[in-house]
């Protein structure tokens, strides 16, 4: 884990590839830190408790039974 001091106003800059995303520091109050983060669209930027729900329900339906359509004839 890379750690980082940041004053408001300063980025963060994280190459992915071809993509690239910019973390910058908006705003400090109290414990809770405002971020911006300045990403391509085809960049998938979630907060973290939303990203494990996407993930459990992607290892759900990996694990699930395929759905057998039948015909009516």
């Amino acid at each position: 884990m890379l750690v980082l001091s940041r004053k408001i106003g300063e980025r963060i800059v994280v190459s992915l590839g071809s993509e690239t995303v910019t973390i910058e520091l908006l705003k400090v109050s109290g414990a809770c830190a405002r971020i911006g983060i300045h990403a391509a669209a085809s960049v998938a930027v979630q907060r973290q408790e939303i990203w494990d729900r996407i993930e459990a329900a992607r290892e759900l339906l990996s694990h699930s039974p395929p759905v057998v359509h039948e015909s009516v004839g």
